[in-house]
């Protein structure tokens, strides 16, 4: 039974650095949140000790082995369902307000959709989703009702400064029924994403051919899962953020800028029309976004959260990306450009290179050279609106990524 006036959350991906903070979140203010569903790919001791530590009676696993080990070691009364049947069925879950997603990559894509077709506002922190789907994705939420709150830094700096600007941005209209065109073209000149650079933007004498895993993934300002800290090593990470802000803010990919920001304090502006510039600040916690999605329309005070003191912040510092150095971001501007299923071929083969580079098997530089090799073979601007040749275009994609890697193409 859920408390009168607290919000029911289901967070997917909860044993991920996204969801373990998205329970710190629900920690920090009590009588505010009721967990009632978690899941997670295979770390199934971690989400038993979630469920026992909130109380949650069903849980999903997506990996099959991962279920079987959960229901050996799970509490009286705890239900565990599994695979992509289990995820979707924990995100349409009928009590459920909101579905906090954090599960990496495509894998997210069956749950979100199963949550908006549920009705269920869902907070967003996976880029994949809106980059392979983002038509079929945010068609969906206009027809369901449904708002699609942005949990990535930077899309929430953002989503933070529009509605400052006096916007209410697309991603979170969807609910309030017809509304007067805002005209945002005209008020909004141009988003811009910071990016921190990851560990190389501020080594220009970086070999990458030479680049070992663990200095990729040595992030210098987060603490992320592998594949998204990898992402950051390659800029492609920035790369899908364009496509990520495009839908969500109905914004044209030739609108959107990257500035790097090796700080990570300024987290993305928003500048106008009359050329005022509005940005959100903050130190680099994921707290702040994840609560900000989470709480969202208020603005919740929380002492837990760390008060920013730019005199102890000192200089900031820009300076515009190397594209000759970061080929991916260029990669994602075509891919914005194409249309169609080139997005998803583009994300697919990302995955592809980046597991295949964690695994020692490939050099860094190979994952934009497969992922340009893969794009090209998708010229079609059809299909994005259809969710059986989104999931064939990514099948494509894998095994043409795999085959150029392995030398088979």
């Amino acid at each position: 039974m859920i408390a009168s006036g607290m919000k029911s959350v289901v967070i997917l991906g909860s044993t991920g650095s996204i969801g373990e903070n998205a329970l710190r979140v629900v920690d920090s203010l009590p009588g505010r949140f009721a967990v009632t569903g978690l899941a997670a790919s295979t770390n199934a001791e971690r989400v038993m000790q979630q469920a026992e530590r909130y109380g949650v009676r069903r849980v999903a696993l997506a990996d099959h082995e991962a279920a079987a080990k959960a229901r050996s070691i799970a509490p009286n009364g705890v239900e565990v369902l599994e695979g992509e049947a289990g995820m979707r069925a924990m995100a349409s879950a009928p009590e459920t307000e909101l579905v906090v997603c954090a599960i990496v990559g495509m894998a997210a894509l069956a749950p979100v959709l199963a949550a908006i077709e549920a009705g269920h506002d869902v907070a967003i922190a996976t880029k994949e989703v809106l980059v392979a789907a983002g038509g079929l994705v945010c068609g969906l939420c206009h027809e369901n009702g449904v708002n699609l709150l942005p949990i990535d830094s930077e899309h929430s700096a953002l989503f933070q400064s529009l509605q400052d600007g006096g916007l209410l941005p697309w991603c979170a209209r969807n609910r309030c029924g017809p509304k007067e065109d805002l005209a945002v073209e005209r008020i909004v000149r141009r988003l811009i994403l910071t990016a921190s650079g990851g560990p190389f933007a501020g080594r220009p004498d970086v070999d990458f051919e030479t680049v070992a895993v663990g200095e990729a993934l040595n992030h210098p300002r987060w603490r992320m899962g592998p594949k998204v800290t990898i992402d950051s090593a390659t800029m492609m990470n920035k790369g899908l953020e364009i496509l990520e802000a495009r839908w969500l803010f109905d914004m044209p990919a030739d609108r959107i800028s990257v500035l790097v920001h090796p700080e990570s304090i300024v987290h993305s502006l928003v500048e106008f029309t009359d050329g005022a510039q509005m940005a959100q600040l903050g130190y680099p916690d994921m707290r702040l976004p994840i609560q900000y999605a989470m709480t969202w329309p208020e603005r919740v005070g929380n002492d837990t959260l760390p008060r920013l003191d730019l005199a102890l912040a000192a200089t900031l510092h820009f300076s515009e990306p190397d594209p000759a150095r970061f080929p991916c971001l260029r990669l994602a501007r075509e891919a914005a450009q194409a249309g169609g299923l080139v997005p998803a071929a583009m994300n697919a083969a990302n995955e592809t290179a980046v597991e295949r580079f964690l695994a020692g098997e490939i050099k860094l530089p190979r994952i934009w050279e497969v992922v340009e090799r893969v794009m090209g073979e998708f010229g079609s601007a059809t299909g994005a609106d259809d969710l059986g040749a989104i999931k064939e275009a990514d099948a494509h994609a894998r095994r043409r990524a795999a085959e150029f890697l392995e030398g088979r193409a």
